[in-house]
């Protein structure tokens, strides 16, 4: 078969990486790509958001699946538009329809159906700016620090996290006042819950699921989870204090209770669910939904997957994923981002990569770069994941920071403690 992915990040490497790999597919697009994956397929100068420039190229190329790797196409309603054209109506394309990405799309919706299926979650209020003064109540009558969570997407930047009440009160302000756009014109007000976080991934085809690997993601700049929030500067799966004991209360206490959600409110969701958690006291709370893969956590959860990963993605078309073998990897899978310096804030672009093709132990998976006359230059705040199987958290991490230091372009950065909090 031919299959497309939409995107031009890691988690889009990642994902053309593993279903080139099948005997199943026989051409893989990535639209646009970057300049890593046509080492693993075509790029395709095609803009994800326009839904018909993609039709042309799906009906064009005779593509049979596409995969949605971001999550603003699968808001705007890509899996609606393609169920709902004769042309197209008979593509398998993974991802929800406009009514299960809202789930991402829109914080309240989220926490409102996580309180309507009794899963587990911090309490919350949702505010507007005239109900300023009762927001302020609120946050009164919790303990600092205080959550603050614009409605909309934000491109992983509308979450804010403060200690103290006088300024979680003047940000509310400004959040409200449109400090994210139409993204923040709601916000929603949360208990902090204390704990370590661990990301879970279902693929389900709207009857059946099967959990995919864990991951713990490293969001802030500095050592030591300092600084800034990014879109992630390392991952590592498996997560040690993610047992058994505990997974089977993440599959009872939220898997099924989510499945079953949605089943219960007609939303026919064939995709992957991402349940961002709080392990409270060995208790899993969730503190987010997203509705596609997360990256970097991708870049440690897919490589982990040994089975054919294009048949379980095809089988969402006529939900009979019950019927496809999986199996893991047990090795641990580590993943530490180079990034250009200044990320998450002002940066650079353009600089010359250096040593890359030298790499032999890791696998490396582009996020922001791009091909210039034979050179491969960066692109984005995130430049390079490196990613490295070890059978211990050290040993997979120690061969992503030799190759990080191998690797060279122009004010390079990374992260040297990735998964030491786990050890």
């Amino acid at each position: 078969m031919n299959a497309l992915i939409l995107g031009s990040g890691g988690r889009e490497h990642t994902l053309a990486w593993k279903i080139a790999q099948s005997e199943k597919t026989e051409k893989v697009f990535i639209a646009p790509g970057n300049a890593g994956t046509p080492s693993v397929g075509i790029n395709a100068d095609l803009n994800p958001l326009d839904f018909n420039q993609v039709k042309e190229f799906v009906l064009s190329n005779n593509i049979n699946m596409v995969v949605v790797g971001p999550e603003d196409p699968l808001v705007k309603g890509i899996v609606d538009f393609f169920r709902n054209d004769n042309q197209l109506k008979d593509v398998c394309i993974v991802g929800p329809q406009k009514d299960g990405a809202i789930l991402e799309g829109s914080k309240d919706f989220a926490k409102e159906f996580m309180f309507k299926n009794n899963i587990p979650t911090a309490k919350y209020k949702t505010f507007t700016l005239n109900q300023f003064d009762d927001a302020v109540e609120f946050m009164n009558q919790l303990n600092p620090p205080y959550v603050l969570k614009a409605d909309g997407l934000a491109a992983g930047k509308g979450v804010l996290i403060i200690d103290d009440i006088d300024e979680a009160k003047a940000s509310l302000k400004e959040m409200l006042n449109g400090k994210f756009g139409e993204s923040s014109a709601k916000v929603v007000i949360e208990e902090f819950l204390k704990g370590i976080e661990v990301s879970y991934f279902v693929l389900t085809d709207g009857k059946n699921f099967v959990l995919l690997p864990e991951a713990k993601d490293y969001k802030r700049i500095g050592e030591g989870d300092t600084g800034l929030n990014t879109g992630g500067m390392g991952a590592v799966s498996p997560v040690p204090f993610a047992n058994e004991t505990f997974t089977n209360k993440v599959i009872e206490r939220i898997v099924k209770p989510t499945i079953n959600g949605f089943a219960a409110d007609n939303i026919d969701y064939r995709g992957f669910v991402f349940i961002g958690l709080m392990n409270v006291n060995g208790d899993p709370y969730v503190i987010e939904y997203n509705v596609r893969m997360g990256d970097p956590e991708t870049e440690v959860v897919i490589p982990r997957i040994k089975s054919d990963f294009t048949e379980a993605l095809y089988s969402l078309k006529d939900q009979s994923l019950d019927k496809v073998e999986f199996e893991i990897d047990n090795r641990t899978a580590a993943t530490v981002m180079l990034v250009s310096g200044g990320y998450p804030e002002s940066y650079e672009k353009g600089h010359t990569i250096s040593n890359i093709e030298s790499i032999t132990d890791s696998v490396l998976f582009h996020a922001g770069t791009k091909s210039d006359n034979n050179n491969v230059i960066t692109n984005g705040g995130r430049v390079i994941a490196i990613t490295s199987f070890g059978d211990s958290i050290n040993e997979a991490v120690g061969k992503s920071l030799k190759n990080a230091e191998a690797i060279n372009f122009n004010k390079k950065y990374y992260r040297t403690d990735i998964g030491k909090d786990l050890l």
